[in-house]
């Protein structure tokens, strides 16, 4: 084997061997960025999908672009959470929106109109 060829493989053991220790934790050691609104979890969910496109285009997958795709999951995740949630309160309210128009309601469906709009407008901006 010739030195950088060793060099490498000694480096990536060193780097890794603390991911490794980590590993036989539990699932819940990393946290990721928080989403606390839907504008947030929107921005996140952008810019961690095009952060792990990034990693997993990374040739060969090593036990270091592992780890950050592991860490890159977490905010991910959150963000999915949010979104997830937000768009329930949306059907929700469209809901409530769709009842009040059905009982012929004006003043209900211009307030419950104007709820759903705003619930919704980082979707569709």
């Amino acid at each position: 084997m010739n030195k950088p060829a060793l060099a490498y493989i000694l480096s990536i053991s060193i780097l890794a061997a603390p991911l490794f220790a980590q590993a036989e934790e539990r699932a819940d050691h990393f946290k990721g960025k928080p989403s606390e609104s839907l504008e947030q979890a929107l921005s996140n969910l952008q810019n961690y999908n095009a952060e792990l496109a990034r990693v997993l285009n990374t040739q060969p997958l090593t036990p270091i672009t592992l780890h950050e795709t592991h860490q890159l999951t977490y905010t991910l995740e959150n963000a999915l959470q949010k979104i997830a949630a937000d768009i329930n309160t949306m059907q929700i309210s469209l809901e409530a929106l769709h009842k009040a128009s059905e009982i012929n309601a004006p003043e209900e469906v211009k307030s419950l109109g104007k709820v759903y709009l705003e619930q919704s407008r980082p979707l569709v901006k």
